[in-house]
């Protein structure tokens, strides 16, 4: 249909029409923008007055002398909200950080020194033997095959324990002696008191020129700060094989 046969009449209505839409449709596009404003801005002041709640501490425990820590207000004697304060007092997050630096480097060394004594460990060689006629026994000196850490000397045929713990103690002898058995003892001694920890004993095989066997043992024992070991065979002038993967003694914390 053309609009020019539309009376005049109906075109005013549809105009008005036209103009009342467009005034409602704004109307509601501004009731809509105004009502997201007012939930935001609720949302703000909820927020503000839950940051002022946690915050109005803070100033009584500066007032009162409180101290504020890392990532925390303490204030009084006993409470302490999560709330950092640092960005307040620069000085003390300064000194903190220094504090946490020495705290970990302190850590670490605690840390590294408890293992280096949990690991501490003495794999000794042997170097040569000593016969003592008027005791009947034959005593071997060592030499520091492996080791780790300062627990555990070694001088000469005596082991000396410098940190107390519980220790695994092993050692083999390899014999080539002609008596039908051979063995050997640790010995602990500490504070003028003799211990006999372990005893290794092995039948010797016989109708052979050249007789040969070893005898191993391990055990656990606690050994106190300032003991001695040392490993000896029963027998004068025992005949005894003295290479590293032969004979040998060691021990290790535990």
């Amino acid at each position: 249909m053309n609009n020019h046969n539309i009376p005049a009449s109906v075109r005013k209505v549809k105009v008005e029409a036209l103009k009342r839409l467009l005034v409602f449709t704004v109307a509601c596009t501004c009731v809509g923008v105004m009502y997201i404003q007012w939930t935001y801005i609720w949302m703000l002041r909820s927020e503000m007055a839950e940051i002022t709640r946690l915050l109005r501490p803070l100033d009584t425990a500066v007032k009162e002398g409180g101290i504020c820590c890392d990532s925390a207000v303490c204030y009084g004697a006993t409470s302490c909200y999560k709330v950092s304060c640092y960005h307040r007092f620069p000085e003390r997050r300064t000194h903190a950080e220094g504090r946490d630096k020495r705290d970990v480097s302190k850590q670490r060394k605690q840390r590294k020194r408890r293992e280096t004594e949990q690991h501490t460990f003495l794999h000794l060689v042997p170097v040569s033997s000593q016969t003592y006629n008027d005791h009947d026994t034959t005593v071997l000196s060592w030499a520091v095959g492996q080791s780790r850490g300062e627990g555990l000397q070694v001088s000469a045929d005596t082991v000396t324990v410098e940190t107390e713990g519980t220790y695994f103690i092993y050692s083999q002898v390899l014999y080539k002696d002609t008596t039908w058995v051979m063995g050997h003892v640790i010995t602990k001694r500490h504070k003028g008191a003799e211990t006999k920890l372990m005893k290794c004993l092995k039948s010797m095989p016989s109708n052979v020129s050249q007789p040969l066997n070893t005898c191993y043992t391990a055990g656990i024992y606690f050994l106190e700060s300032g003991s001695t070991l040392q490993l000896s065979v029963p027998r004068k002038s025992a005949e005894l094989i003295l290479t590293a993967h032969a004979t040998f003694m060691g021990l290790f914390n535990i």
